[in-house]
């Protein structure tokens, strides 16, 4: 495999500024205009763009860096310590992360996580391809999950989707991100959060525009939320939304009868 670092004279941890500097040297020196008496400057020439084409591109270099990787690790070389040994690169770490949920290292995984969130809100998506950083936070929202992390993995999983509606990658697998949203909000985290934060994160959901179904379970976890709160008057406005998307939805007797709502 052709080492594009070593043709354009950089190393792995170069910024993409040093690459495009370091190009454009290199394209000076071997230009075939430069050097017309030089029958090898026209080969020379194209590997080096081909070297800048896949470098000076985020995701290709990324998708490069994992194949160089992987022939690295062949030859004996530790790519998890090469990029665990550049902790100030946001690019290695980030690299990192999704190398470590891949490799059965979540609380690694998460400790460098946190450190990239510190910086910048979605740093999975700045440093690696849209679909590894998509795919990188569904594995880290299962983590947080099954540390009972819930908040984080409920903001992971909203992300989610709503880089799906933007454009479309998991497809039909999008279908078990909004089975998890429904499952850990009207359920695990009902019981353990605050009433007022549980109806803040059913509205944003409503706002997402989910099935009619769903949309009706979200209002009648609502209802029940402000009925905890002792405001019935918005307990009801939220069920009767939620009997408006769905009439037959289940489980509202006992509710109607706690917040006064008429029963039909």
């Amino acid at each position: 495999m052709i080492n594009y670092y070593d043709v354009l004279g950089v190393t792995p941890d170069s910024t993409p500024q040093e690459i495009k500097r370091q190009f454009r040297r290199r394209a000076k020196e071997i230009h075939p205009d430069v050097r017309p008496e030089d029958g090898g400057a026209a080969g020379e020439m194209r590997l080096l763009l081909a070297a800048y084409e896949t470098l000076g591109d985020r995701n290709r270099r990324f998708e490069y860096d994992r194949s160089l990787g992987a022939v690295a690790a062949e030859r004996g070389f530790d790519y998890r310590a090469f990029l665990r040994g550049r902790p100030d690169d946001p690019f290695s770490q980030a690299r990192l992360v999704f190398h470590d949920l891949l490799t059965d290292h979540p609380d690694e995984a998460l400790e460098v996580y946190a450190r990239l969130v510190a910086a910048d809100a979605f740093p999975l998506e700045r440093y690696l391809s849209r679909e590894d950083a998509m795919d990188g936070a569904f594995l880290l929202a299962e983590v947080y999950e099954t540390r009972g992390r819930l908040r984080e993995a409920w903001d992971l999983y909203t992300r989610l989707y709503l880089l799906e509606r933007e454009r479309p990658y998991f497809r039909h697998f999008i279908d078990e991100v909004i089975d998890r949203l429904r499952t850990l909000t009207c359920t695990r985290m009902a019981t353990v959060i605050p009433a007022a934060e549980l109806i803040e994160r059913l509205a944003q959901l409503i706002a997402l525009d989910f099935s009619r179904r769903d949309t009706a379970v979200f209002y009648k976890k609502t209802a029940e939320a402000w009925s905890a709160l002792n405001r019935n008057d918005l307990a009801m406005h939220s069920l009767a939304k939620g009997l408006q998307c769905d009439r037959k939805l289940s489980g509202v007797k006992k509710l109607m009868e706690r917040i006064g709502y008429p029963v039909p």
